[in-house]
């Protein structure tokens, strides 16, 4: 009983030890970006970057360590969540739903190459489902813009 079992699960584990994780793609509201550097090297730069552009590194969640104590080898795969407190006071006042979204991520992925690439949401974009409820769409558009500054000087950032 248990040989049966042990090879119906190993069939089904070879197909996540092959699979490959694929490079990311442009796609609409979001911003993407291939770097010349390894995914280690791009995500301390995204960290510069953040803290340059006035925002903390609050989470980071990842599968590869994960995957690899478990025998799995994929490629590197990091989001971080980034954050800072007066964003987050100013749109709580325009909207408690819109919290949700908090911290707002940024995510590194290696590529094939061993090249990084550096993707988000436009801040903008995630939030948009939140605007209409808010207490003062003006205000709300205007925090959400500067929003989009703040992980526009991210992106830009990386060029060091």
């Amino acid at each position: 009983m248990l040989r049966p079992l042990a090879l119906l699960l190993s069939l089904a584990a070879a197909p996540l030890a092959a699979q490959e994780v694929a490079d990311m793609a442009p796609r609409d509201g979001w911003v993407v970006r291939d770097l010349r550097l390894g995914f280690d090297e791009a995500v301390d730069a995204v960290r510069d970057a953040a803290r340059a552009a006035g925002l903390a590194v609050v989470t980071q969640a990842g599968p590869t360590g994960a995957a690899a104590a478990r025998g799995i080898e994929i490629p590197g795969n990091r989001a971080l969540g980034l954050y800072n407190n007066d964003f987050a006071v100013r749109l709580l006042r325009l909207s408690t739903p819109a919290m949700i979204e908090a911290p707002l991520r940024v995510y590194v992925t290696e590529d094939a190459d061993g090249d990084a690439t550096v993707s988000h949401v436009i801040p903008s974009v995630r939030l948009a489902p939140y605007r209409e409820d808010s207490a003062d769409p003006a205000a709300f558009d205007a925090v959400a813009a500067e929003l989009d500054a703040a992980f526009a000087a991210v992106m830009a950032g990386l060029d060091g």
